[in-house]
């Protein structure tokens, strides 16, 4: 079974969250929600997620995706896990899925040069220092997904869906959730 860790922290844009868990639990994948605080978050927009996990406890484990959600505190709290920041070196160096949308594609792995010779997207006004900046709604860059924001949650979740499960199953999920092509 494909695995997914999908890290939050207090200030996690909920709807980029809940949407890429979501949407990956329909197309099958085993979905680890790991916060890098405490395990009951205060999301940017007043919604509370209780995580599975704290990142501390995903430390020694393998994941077929890795995803950031944005919110720029969250984002920020996000940056700051070390336990975080190393898995996401591994997952690069061992070319193992990683994916960042909305801030976190900028404060996350943009600063811990994780976007190093990448072309990546995020959301508007934070991508002064890519190397290669896309103003495409979802960038696949090799084993990197990145996405603008919150409006393009849904795109990138399929994406992400496509890259573990494959493209029948994005198009299930399309179809099944009703979602325009």
């Amino acid at each position: 079974m494909k695995t997914a860790l999908v890290t939050i922290a207090e200030g996690t844009e909920e709807l980029e969250a809940v949407t890429v868990s979501d949407v990956l639990h329909r197309a099958g994948v085993d979905v680890t929600v790991a916060s890098v605080g405490e395990l009951k978050v205060n999301c940017s927009h007043g919604t509370t997620i209780i995580a599975d996990c704290l990142i501390e406890d995903c430390k020694d484990k393998i994941y077929d995706l890795i995803v950031l959600p944005g919110g720029l505190s969250g984002a920020e709290n996000l940056r700051d896990s070390e336990v975080l920041v190393e898995m996401l070196k591994k997952q690069k160096d061992e070319n193992r899925f990683y994916a960042a949308i909305c801030a976190a594609p900028a404060v996350v792995l943009q600063t811990h040069g994780l976007l190093a010779g990448k072309t990546a997207t995020c959301y508007p006004g934070f991508e002064t220092d890519f190397d290669k900046h896309s103003g495409e709604r979802v960038v696949v860059d090799g084993n990197c997904i990145t996405s603008k924001g919150p409006g393009t949650a849904m795109e990138f979740s399929l994406i992400l869906a496509e890259k573990l499960m494959g493209e029948e199953v994005k198009m299930t999920l399309i179809e099944a959730m009703i979602v325009s092509k």
